[in-house]
């Protein structure tokens, strides 16, 4: 009896789930056609610029780092962060933090806007200890790079979405 009501459950939790839409974060299957993509970004040190490359790794999308050589070109347009007080003391000290991440973007193909300008804003708030300065520093910049990392994703995805230049 009890097997019988565990087998139903799970049937019933895995039939709720595949029912709302739920699957597993995994590799994104793109158009063709946008293959190989060029990134053009302008600094390539920040977090989002590693954390697109990697997400396009992953997603096994040829980057070519010559335009000639491109299909497409996904632009980021601007890429910033950085934090603002969410709250103070009693004593008028920050006691939380609000760390941002925004991120612009297009994709172009052969002369045509295949994405028009796209926004991803990401937020997280964090509490803020003056006595952990080193530590809240860390926290800080951990943020950061899972807000870029999220963001890149939600490029990843919407580029698949995306179809290829009309021919």
């Amino acid at each position: 009896m009890r097997r019988a009501k565990r087998a139903l459950t799970t049937i019933a939790t895995l039939l709720s789930l595949s029912a709302c839409g739920f699957h597993l974060q995994g590799r994104t299957e793109f158009a063709e056609t946008l293959a190989p993509i060029y990134l053009q970004i302008p600094d390539r040190s920040t977090d989002l610029a590693r954390e697109l490359s990697r997400a396009l790794e992953v997603s096994q999308i040829p980057v070519t780092f010559t335009v000639g050589d491109a299909a497409a070109t996904l632009e980021i347009l601007s890429d910033q962060s950085g934090r603002e007080v969410e709250s103070v003391s009693a004593l008028n000290r920050p006691q939380e933090y609000r760390v941002f991440y925004i991120a612009d973007y297009r994709v172009t193909a052969g002369g045509e806007v295949l994405l028009g300008r796209q926004r991803v804003t990401r937020t997280r708030i964090f509490t803020y200890d003056e006595l952990e300065v080193l530590a809240k520093a860390h926290e800080e910049q951990l943020l950061r790079q899972a807000l870029a990392r999220e963001i890149a994703g939600v490029i990843s995805r919407r580029l698949a979405t995306v179809e290829g230049p009309s021919t």
